[in-house]
């Protein structure tokens, strides 16, 4: 299964940038990007990337874009971090 989830974050002291996050094989990955040209680099993320993305990848069921079974995937690795 590799999935990827992206939206904009604003923050007042970097600015607006855009966070991805890949989810391949079981381990996920955050990237971002400030600017068109900029390169990805690594992302730590905060809280609300992790309800940003349980909240992107719960639209995308609905939908059938993704299977619930990828969804409780998701949610796994999502609680996975609080351990």
């Amino acid at each position: 299964m590799s999935m990827e989830f992206g939206w904009w974050n604003r923050d007042p002291e970097q600015g607006k940038y855009q966070v991805l996050a890949t989810i391949h094989g079981g381990n996920l990955q955050w990237r971002r990007k400030q600017g068109h040209h900029a390169p990805w680099e690594v992302h730590l993320p905060l809280d609300s990337d992790w309800a940003q993305l349980l909240d992107e990848a719960g639209r995308r069921v609905p939908r059938r874009l993704i299977s619930p079974k990828q969804m409780a995937e998701i949610q796994r690795i999502c609680d996975q971090r609080t351990l």
